[in-house]
């Protein structure tokens, strides 16, 4: 899998950063399916400018209904339809985001051609989408503000050809029914049990993506272990009285995050204005505190290996 930052900026877009829009790109699960987190003011014109395609988006995640988190919907879901996207596409968002959809659509008379599912989550919820489950958690902000964490369901062991080459098994179809770990009768008449030529399980990626807050017990549990942490970092260390007052992170406030949850990455994004000339400053000061963090800017990618 791999992210793609289409909007870092905080509040207002700048000639630099947009608003807040996050796409994440699976390679082999979901036949290359899409999902966003957040979807900004001009969203859509961000995505002109990759290679990415809204017929491939399945899910949205909407982490609080400000506007730089939100104005951008309408559009990304009129553009899906009219791009020829008839595939169920499923949104989810805080309690108001229904409403915000069906007045927008109805209003503009916008028809989709694809079935639309809108969910309001809550404080706890755990929703899964097959290959992955998605956690939810309110954090602290202004408003209802949302943290997801996903997780990948463990996949099966490697099959362990040298394994069954050593006792020859030769190459075929039966190494379809042995990577299942079903029991199977080779032509010589042997029985073998699957079970035994499979390797462990490989432990599933885990990354978390949190809206707006300010540094809270919540986040932490949200991050616990994950491989990719997702954090806002509207302000630098200096500023922390006003990111309080305004229920935001500094950038060192997202480093403890992560260095207490003890993740492996952090990227830190919703990046304010006013440092347009200190940005590295904001950097340095949360690898003091964490080494592996990075600062996403529009367009940067970011592989989840």
């Amino acid at each position: 899998m791999e992210f793609h930052f289409l909007g870092t900026g905080a509040g207002v877009p700048s000639k630099q950063r947009n608003t807040s829009a996050i796409m994440l790109k699976f390679f082999n699960d979901y036949n290359g399916a899409l999902w966003m987190f957040d979807c900004g003011e001009a969203t859509q014109h961000r995505i002109l400018y990759t290679k990415l395609k809204l017929s491939k988006l399945t899910r949205i995640f909407i982490t609080h209904l400000h506007g730089d988190h939100i104005y951008g919907l309408p559009g990304v879901l009129g553009s899906r339809s009219f791009q020829g996207g008839d595939s169920p596409l499923y949104l989810y968002g805080p309690k108001g985001i229904k409403t915000f959809i069906e007045t927008a659509l109805t209003i503009s008379e916008t028809y989709l051609r694809y079935p639309l599912s809108i969910i309001e989550v809550e404080d706890g919820m755990t929703i899964d989408t097959g290959r992955h489950t998605v956690l939810v958690k309110e954090l602290e902000h202004a408003i209802q503000s949302f943290g997801y964490r996903v997780e990948e369901k463990n996949k099966p062991g490697p099959l362990l050809v040298e394994k069954l080459q050593a006792i020859g098994v030769p190459e075929g179809p039966v190494y379809k029914d042995l990577k299942l770990g079903k029991t199977v009768t080779l032509e010589d008449g042997r029985t073998i049990n699957g079970e035994d030529f499979v390797g462990p399980e490989q432990e599933g990626k885990k990354f978390a993506v949190l809206g707006d807050t300010r540094a809270c017990r919540q986040a932490v549990a949200l991050a616990s272990g994950v491989d990719v942490l997702i954090h806002e970092a509207t302000f630098m260390d200096k500023d922390r009285d006003i990111a309080y007052d305004y229920y935001h992170s500094t950038s060192t406030e997202a480093a403890k995050t992560a260095r207490t949850a003890n993740v492996s990455s952090l990227i830190l994004t919703h990046i304010s204005s006013r440092y347009q000339e200190k940005e590295s400053e904001l950097l340095n000061e949360a690898r003091q505190i964490f080494k592996n963090t990075h600062l996403a800017t529009d367009y940067y990618t970011f592989p989840v290996h």
